[in-house]
């Protein structure tokens, strides 16, 4: 209700005035703010709000004007309709958010249509900066944290593994990114399912899993799914104490799904470009002012994607004169290098994706809180997925 009621607020200005004023620059903000996916789409709104609460709402003399939509959950046709509003009755200058890979596919061909520019702020899958020149992403793809989990794993021992990823596009991209570089290295895959995205017991998946008596297991689900029960349902099972290592991409540790997982997380280890614990002064920063703003959520990888997409926008502004146009903001993107709360990051002058840091991490108790400590770092990952 707080995210719809927002919506409204800032679109008010627009139905008042019946236009904006000529310098104002309207991003359309195309969510989720309903269903599973609640969670990260109201992330991205916190962590852009964040960043125009530090750095001002105007940029290169014009003031930034959001306008949000709620595709209410994996819902394609649904988020291309709305696109379709943003571009044609609100004539917003830039496309941004995009919680879910099919809700930012069908509309990428709009945004290629109209020559505007794109900020893909979470959406993973590898293949989404092919779909329009347009497309350019400050999230990451999970190819990115696949390739560092699968270096790390064998570097530690780990010879056989299971894998567990959700069935859809990025939950195939993680699966096969890690199970390839993990047999490059000479380990072995001894199995892999695929679970529906709105699982609810993960028991009789596990159960095949701790059969299989691998030295680990790889999982990835996303946010908003049932994270805390998959990661409960492998303690229950005891999967400790069979000496399966639990491992996984990084949204099964997110920020947000720490507490209703509680202790069953401390010792899981994820590869991730973000942890709020992440020591830098930009993190700290970053992190003081979210949860100042929203103290019952802490920041996770949403709202620095969308944190990150506004300090690109705004960077491209400045150097453009406040020029918006398609073909100038992404030619001005590529390139583009700044520190953000999850470290440095870079966008790829020829896939327009990001390059970042990937983290191994470990669940640890700090300060009565769970938190990703961070262990090692693999620096500076281009997407596996393009080389």
């Amino acid at each position: 209700m707080k995210f719809a009621k927002l919506a409204v607020i800032l679109s008010m200005p627009l139905l008042v005035s019946g236009i904006a004023q000529a310098k104002d620059l309207k991003i359309g903000l195309v969510l989720t703010a309903s269903g599973h996916f609640a969670v990260p789409g109201t992330q991205i709104l916190h962590g852009v709000e964040t960043y125009m609460r530090l750095h001002g709402d105007t940029v290169a003399g014009r003031k930034i004007v959001l306008v949000v939509k709620d595709a209410g959950g994996m819902k394609p046709e649904v988020a291309k309709r709305l696109t379709q509003e943003l571009l044609v009755q609100d004539k917003v200058d830039i496309l941004a958010g995009y919680v879910l890979t099919p809700n930012l596919m069908s509309s990428a061909p709009l945004a290629t249509a109209t020559k505007t520019p794109l900020v893909d702020m979470l959406a993973a899958t590898s293949s989404i900066t092919e779909k329009s020149p347009y497309i350019v992403r400050t999230s990451f793809t999970m190819q990115q944290s696949a390739w560092a989990m699968a270096k790390w794993a064998y570097d530690e021992g780990i010879r056989t593994a299971y894998t567990l990823a959700s069935d859809y596009s990025a939950g195939h991209d993680v699966q096969q990114e890690f199970a390839s570089v993990f047999a490059a290295a000479g380990g072995k895959i001894v199995g892999n399912v695929f679970t529906p995205v709105d699982t609810i017991d993960y028991t009789p998946f596990l159960q095949r899993v701790k059969d299989s008596k691998p030295d680990a297991i790889y999982t990835f689900a996303p946010p908003g799914s049932n994270i805390p029960t998959l990661i409960k349902n492998m303690k229950a099972l005891g999967f400790a104490d069979a000496g399966i290592k639990i491992l996984g991409e990084g949204d099964v540790t997110a920020e947000n799904q720490l507490a209703a997982t509680g202790d069953a997380a401390i010792g899981v280890v994820t590869s991730f470009h973000y942890s709020d614990a992440h020591d830098s002064a930009i993190n700290k920063e970053f992190v003081k002012n979210f949860r100042s703003h929203y103290p019952d959520r802490r920041p996770d990888f949403a709202a620095v994607g969308g944190y990150d997409g506004m300090h690109l926008i705004y960077e491209v502004l400045k150097k453009t004169g406040g020029d918006a146009s398609g073909d100038k903001f992404i030619a001005t993107a590529k390139g583009m290098k700044w520190e953000g709360p999850s470290g440095p990051v870079e966008i790829d002058v020829m896939t327009r994706d990001i390059i970042h840091n990937e983290y191994i991490r470990r669940v640890e108790k700090v300060d009565g809180e769970l938190k990703n400590v961070e262990f090692k770092t693999f620096e500076a990952v281009k997407d596996p997925g393009k080389e």
